[in-house]
């Protein structure tokens, strides 16, 4: 290589790296930016996240102490005082439901769960618990139509609580005395096979009780 050659050489090489910094000097700031973006966007995250677990565990901790209570009626009082929205609302009415000591107590976990039922921001599968809980609660307290009316959007295809909903639906047509509709009912459940194993038991425990065949049921 000649020295001319090598002359050029160095002078392109200056001008590349004075391009180089004054880029550096005009655009670098914007690198730096996404740089510290995305470092501040990172600790938020984790931010949100430990937030997110503190706040759970805050919130298993006051439903484990409730449920440590003695009585059905520390118990649901202590549930009532857990500070809960969305799903853990559904939770909370859930457990107080197993504290129905009184009248009081299944008229106040009736309104917490009709709350939940009727709350267009909680997602439909709580809402559907929710009304399907109601619905057992009330077999022995509303008229049996009503407990039907209540369940039959539940019933439809597809829906997650269809079978337990159609369970319920036979209980109040067996108040009703209609045990024709009632065993057609639980045909229909025996023979979806989706039915757990417990959900089948039942059903054929209450066939056999209402006088009819498991093996037209199950045929």
């Amino acid at each position: 290589m000649s020295d001319r050659d090598s002359f050029i050489d160095e002078v392109s090489e200056e001008v590349r790296r004075d391009r180089l910094f004054g880029f550096l000097r005009r655009y670098g700031w914007i690198a730096v930016a996404v740089v510290v973006g995305l470092v501040a966007v990172a600790a938020w995250i984790e931010w949100q996240r430990r937030g997110a677990e503190s706040e759970a565990r805050r919130f298993g901790d006051a439903v484990i102490a409730a449920l440590e209570n003695d009585s059905p009626e520390a118990r649901r009082a202590a549930l009532s005082d857990i500070a809960a929205t969305d799903e853990r609302r559904v939770l909370i009415a859930m457990l107080a439901a197993d504290t129905l000591d009184t009248e009081a107590a299944t008229d106040e976990t009736l309104e917490r769960l009709n709350a939940v039922a009727g709350d267009a921001s909680v997602p439909a599968l709580y809402r559907e618990l929710a009304t399907l809980k109601a619905a057992m609660i009330q077999q022995d307290r509303a008229a049996p139509q009503e407990v039907i009316d209540r369940l039959e959007p539940l019933t439809i295809p597809g829906a997650p609580y269809r079978l337990l909903a159609l369970e319920q639906q036979a209980l109040a047509r067996i108040r009703m005395d209609d045990t024709d509709a009632a065993l057609t009912t639980l045909r229909d459940i025996l023979q979806d096979g989706a039915a757990t194993q417990g959900l089948r038991q039942r059903a054929r425990q209450l066939i056999v009780a209402l006088g009819g065949s498991l093996d037209t049921a199950e045929g």
